[in-house]
C-alpha cells in the first residue's frame, strides 16, 4: 500500500537541544557564551549535495566564519552543525577526512573568534553502506548510503559505537552532540529501552573524549513512531505515553550533563524536565527538503519573526537549508528570538547592511517572490540585474552574502523571474490561451535557477504544481506524484527507503519531464504551423 510522504517531507515538525555548560573544568574552558545567556540558534543542515555556495556542504571554513560573523551581529549565539558522519565509510574517504578536519576548525573558530556555542548533530544508529565510499563527500546522497544498525544486536552496536567514537573525537571540542530519534533513525521491532540504552551509550563514548559533552536528546516523532514506520510504511507520531516513557527512564538514568530539545510539548513539565529545553522551531525560517527559494513575511503575518519568539527555557532554534537565500527570515527569526520589534524599516535597514544603499530596493524584491504580479516582478528582476558592479559594494553583513553581492543580487532576479513565468503560466493555462509561450518561459526560468543552485530533492511549488497538473501531461504528472510517494517494497522499510531515496533525485527528474514535454510542444506547434503553410 502506498503512503504519501509529504506528511514526512513537507513540513515535519523537529527540534534540537542543549543546556549550560557544567561546572567540569574541562567543559568550562568550551563555554563559548555566557552560562546564562538563552542561545539563539542556526541548524547548519548538510543533508542536500548541491552547488557552492547554496549547500552547507560546500562551505569553506571562511565561509562558515562570514556567515557565522553575520548571524552574531544579528543576535545568533550559536551554531548546530550536521556533518552526516553516518555517510562516512570506513576507511574514510579523502574527502571525509577534510570535511572532519573543516568541522573541528569551524568548532574552534566559533570558540575562540566569535564566542559562540557549536553543537553536532548525530543520526542515532545509522552508518554508512558499502556504496557510500564510491562518491565523494561534497557529492553523496544520504539516502543511497546509509543503513540502520540494530539497537537490539550487541554485536553490531558495538561496532557502529566503535566507529562513531573515532569520527567524534576530532569534534570532541563541541559544546555538545544532538542525537535525533526519528527522520532518520529507528529499527522495525525497536523500543524506548533499547533507545535509552543507545543515548546511554553515547554518554559514556562522550565521557571518554571529554568530560562534560552534552548529551541532548532531540525530539522529533518519537523512537517507536519511526520503529512502526519502518515495519508498516505508516507514520504517525509517538503516543503520549511514549514520550513520557522515554522521558522517565532518562530521568532515571540522568545522562549528565543532559538535554531536550522540542517543538511541541509532551509532558516534560509535569516530570521536572522544562528547565532542560530548547524549543526548535523546525521550519519557521525554511522548510526541508524544499526547492531553493527566498521566504518572506505575508502580509499582517511573519511566521519567522512569531517562530523566533517562541522560546523554550534554555532558548530558541531555527533552521534553514540553502542558508544564502533565505536571509529576511534569518533576520526575523533572530528579532522575535531576541524579544526587538520588526517593522518594514528594519528590514530595509537590514538589507541596507548587506548592500548599502539599496535596502529599499532589495526589500521590494523580497515584497514581490510572493506577488501574483508577474509585471513587476519582471521590472525587479531588470533592475537588479542591471545594478553596476559599483553599487555592489557589500556592507558589514557581507558574510551572509558569503562576500558576493553580485551572485545575490542576481540570484534575487532569477527567482523573481521564475515566480512570474509561473504565475504567467497559471494565466494562460486557466484561460487556455498562449499555453506554449508561458510553459517555455516558465521552463526556461526554472532550468536557469535550478543550473545556478544544483539543488535535486523534493520539489513542492503549490502554483506551479496546480497548473502543471491541469496541463495533464502523463509524464509530468507521474512525477509530481512519485515524488511525494513511497514505493513498492517487501516491507515496510522497503518502501521507506526506496521512496527516501527516490526523493534525492526529484527535482532532477520533475524539470527534465516538463523540459522533454517542451520539446515535443515546440515540435507539435512547428508541425502544425508547417501543416498550415501547405
Amino acid at each position: 500500500m502506498k503512503t504519501r510522504l509529504r506528511i514526512l517531507l513537507v513540513g515535519l515538525i523537529a527540534a534540537g537541544a542543549w543546556l549550560v555548560p557544567s561546572g567540569q573544568a574541562a567543559a568550562a574552558e568550551q563555554a563559548a557564551a555566557a552560562p546564562d545567556q538563552k542561545i539563539v540558534g542556526m541548524y547548519i543542515h548538510q543533508h542536500w549535495p548541491y552547488k557552492h555556495p547554496y549547500a552547507a556542504r560546500t562551505w569553506t571554513v571562511e565561509d562558515y566564519r562570514g556567515y557565522a560573523e553575520g548571524l552574531k551581529q544579528i543576535g545568533y549565539n550559536t551554531l548546530m552543525i550536521w556533518p552526516i558522519l553516518e555517510t562516512m565509510p570506513d576507511p574514510l574517504t579523502p574527502s571525509d577526512q577534510a570535511n572532519l578536519a573543516k568541522i573541528a576548525q569551524v568548532i574552534d573558530m566559533l570558540h575562540h573568534e566569535l564566542h559562540m556555542r557549536a553543537y553536532i548533530v548525530l543520526c542515532p544508529n545509522i552508518m554508512a553502506n558499502a556504496e557510500a565510499k564510491n562518491a565523494p563527500f561534497e557529492l553523496r546522497h544520504y539516502f543511497f548510503s546509509d543503513v540502520r544498525v540494530n539497537p537490539g544486536d550487541p554485536a553490531a552496536m558495538a561496532k557502529m559505537m566503535a566507529w562513531r567514537e573515532k569520527l567524534v573525537r576530532p569534534l570532541a571540542n563541541a559544546d555538545g552532540f544532538m542525537i535525533i530519534d526519528s527522520d532518520p533513525g529507528g529499527y522495525a521491532g525497536s523500543n524506548n529501552r533499547e533507545f535509552a540504552d543507545l543515548l546511554v551509550a553515547h554518554r559514556q563514548m562522550f565521557d571518554r573524549l571529554r568530560p562534560g559533552i552534552e548529551l541532548n536528546y532531540w525530539v522529533l516523532m518519537g523512537w517507536p513512531s519511526y520503529c512502526r514506520f519502518y515495519s508498516t510504511a505508516e507514520l504517525k507520531i509517538s503516543t503520549e505515553e511514549e514520550f513520557h516513557e522515554i522521558f522517565t527512564m532518562l530521568k532515571e538514568r540522568n545522562p549528565e550533563p543532559w538535554g531536550l530539545a522540542m517543538h511541541a510539548s509532551h509532558g516534560e513539565e509535569q516530570l521536572g524536565l522544562a528547565p532542560r529545553v530548547i524549543n526548535f522551531r523546525y521550519g519557521g525560517i525554511e522548510g526541508e527538503p524544499s526547492f531553493p527559494m527566498t521566504n518572506f513575511k505575508d502580509a499582517g503575518h511573519d511566521p519567522a519573526y512569531e517562530a523566533g519568539k517562541n522560546g523554550g527555557q534554555r532558548g530558541v532554534m531555527g533552521n534553514s537549508q540553502t542558508h544564502c537565500v533565505q536571509l529576511p527570515n534569518t533576520f526575523a527569526f533572530a528579532r522575535g528570538a531576541t524579544g526587538k520589534p520588526l517593522t518594514d524599516a528594519d528590514y530595509e535597514k537590514f538589507a541596507d547592511d548587506l548592500i548599502p544603499g539599496l535596502g529599499r530596493t532589495i526589500v521590494n524584491a523580497w515584497q514581490l517572490v510572493n506577488s501574483t504580479d508577474s509585471a513587476a516582478m519582471n521590472r525587479q528582476a531588470d533592475e537588479l540585474a542591471g545594478l553596476a558592479d559599483a553599487r555592489l559594494k557589500a556592507g558589514p553583513l557581507k558574510g551572509l552574502l558569503f562576500n558576493d553581492p553580485r551572485r545575490f543580487v542576481n540570484d534575487l532576479a532569477m527567482m523573481l523571474r521564475f515566480k512570474a513565468a509561473v504565475q504567467e503560466f497559471r494565466v494562460a493555462v486557466d484561460a487556455k490561451q498562449h499555453v506554449l509561450p508561458a510553459f517555455r518561459t516558465m521552463v526556461v526560468t526554472a532550468t536557469t535557477w535550478q543550473t545556478q543552485h544544483g539543488y535535486q530533492d523534493a520539489w513542492y511549488d503549490p502554483r506551479m504544481f496546480e497548473a502543471l497538473r491541469k496541463l495533464n501531461v502523463p509524464r509530468i504528472n507521474e512525477k509530481l506524484d512519485e515524488g511525494f510517494t513511497l514505493k513498492e517494497g517487501a516491507t515496510g522499510f522497503d518502501r521507506v527507503r526506496l521512496g527516501l531515496a527516490q526523493i534525492e533525485t526529484h527535482t532532477t527528474r520533475l524539470l527534465g519531464a516538463m523540459q522533454q514535454t517542451l520539446i515535443e510542444m515546440e515540435r507539435q506547434s512547428s508541425d502544425s504551423k508547417a501543416d498550415a503553410n501547405k
